[in-house]
């Protein structure tokens, strides 16, 4: 027998790849943080053996969820501006905060209540973009979750740069400082057409295409958006950063949801990537995404929830949820946006968009162990019948019982293993306090 790190042995798996694939009484093989084999758990007994054994019998395995478009930091602005329109949300509220209590510590304690819920929703992968993008990866990296770092950038100053020049200065130099990190990796940021100029944005592209990372933008978010653009420059602004040289495969236009024919079959023909972000879009009421024609176009939608601030939370399983039944509502079509394409939206199509899916994204051989349990025994999800849907329409995070990022249990029968709650609950209870004061 083969002696090997974990075996984590399960009612189902649900691989992700290939697509309709659901294996029962399978098991999970771990060494080395990464999938060695996927097999019969009775083949599994006689062929390995462990140091640590998971025996999950009412649980399906799955890839861990990623989380393309967050602000992990403002999780601390969570409930503190709702029920308004995104602009009056961002200039009277959202803005003047972060720039009375912007700083290293707000950054650190709200990127680890960030992580902290997404651990225990089943994330083991976010794409963030936010100010501090030094403080989010240390944090990440102390808390051993997979993440991808915005290097974000504005024309106007803020605490962490002067100007758009200073802003690419500072995340080149954070790259490079991030390059040995094996659960990080880096996404350019500039938050949107609206507040990056044209000669940041044509720097970016050339970065982007120099070093082959991916450019992550807020992009037609809102009908304002486009006539405010209109007005301004006579164009849309998917028009401009094709013009810019940005409309490519490494585009992730998040929001996406002032979509025309033509933009969603040129974001297809380049091979670009639309993030959606339902739960957001509906809650600022910005609009929906065509998730439905982008798909049947060939646009790879991934899905992301935005900060805690705008949603109000960072639940993947209710993003899985929403977006396949706003989908099929946009379409006016039930069998749109079925329950597997709303799970590859979360996993395999997340990875692709980060230029991940050679390492996650899947339960495959040769991936990283990114790995989630979750328990469908409960009376919530019963009777059971197909357990992906059960999944997607009926199940919620409170079921994740079990998390692995590369191999490493960050979460064990429902309790975090790198994260004191304890601690952190004492810190954010001051933040409250601090912020309320506003």
């Amino acid at each position: 027998m083969k002696l090997v790190d974990t075996l984590i042995h399960a009612r189902w798996l649900i691989p992700v790849e290939p697509e309709s694939s659901t294996l029962e009484h399978h098991s999970l093989v771990i060494d080395a943080g990464r999938i060695v084999d996927l097999l019969p758990t009775e083949f599994a007994k006689q062929q390995y053996r462990s140091q640590h054994t998971a025996n999950l019998d009412h649980h399906a395995l799955l890839p861990g969820l990623i989380n393309s478009h967050t602000h992990a930091a403002m999780s601390l602005l969570r409930g503190i501006a709702d029920d308004l329109p995104l602009m009056d949300w961002l200039n009277h509220h959202i803005w003047p905060l972060e720039q009375k209590w912007m700083g290293e510590a707000f950054v650190s304690d709200g990127v680890d209540l960030a992580i902290a819920e997404m651990i225990r929703g089943g994330t083991t992968c976010f794409n963030d973009m936010y100010f501090f993008p030094d403080i989010t990866a240390q944090q990440a990296i102390a808390q051993g979750i997979r993440a991808s770092i915005g290097l974000i950038v504005f024309d106007f100053p803020t605490i962490w740069a002067e100007n758009s020049a200073e802003y690419l200065v500072k995340g080149l130099a954070l790259q490079e400082s991030l390059r040995d990190q094996p659960l990080i990796t880096t996404t350019f940021a500039p938050h949107a057409p609206y507040t990056v100029s044209d000669i940041p944005l044509q720097k970016i592209s050339q970065l982007s295409e120099e070093l082959g990372r991916p450019v992550h933008i807020h992009v037609h978010e809102t009908r304002h958006e486009i006539e405010q653009a209109l007005q301004q420059t006579g164009k849309r602004p998917l028009q401009r950063l094709q013009e810019l040289g940005l409309v490519n495969s490494l585009l992730m236009a998040v929001h996406a949801t002032q979509l025309t024919d033509a933009e969603i079959n040129l974001l297809a023909d380049v091979g670009a990537s639309i993030v959606h972000c339902p739960e957001s879009n509906l809650k600022l009421a910005s609009g929906f995404c065509p998730v439905a024609r982008c798909l049947a176009a060939g646009v790879n939608v991934a899905l992301g929830t935005d900060g805690a601030a705008s949603n109000n939370d960072l639940d993947m399983f209710g993003e899985l949820r929403t977006a396949a039944l706003l989908g099929k509502a946009v379409a006016e079509d039930a069998s749109a946006i079925p329950a597997m394409t709303a799970l590859r939206m979360a996993t395999i199509n997340g990875a692709k968009a980060l230029g991940l899916d050679h390492e996650i994204g899947s339960l495959s051989v040769g991936k990283s162990a990114d790995v989630i349990a979750i328990d469908l025994s409960l009376l919530e999800t019963q009777p059971l019948y197909c357990p992906v849907s059960q999944i997607v329409y009926a199940a919620s995070r409170q079921q994740v019982t079990d998390v692995w990022v590369a191999g490493k249990r960050l979460l064990n029968q429902r309790q975090l293993t790198t994260i004191n709650l304890e601690v952190l609950n004492a810190k954010i209870k001051e933040w409250q306090r601090r912020l309320q004061l506003i």
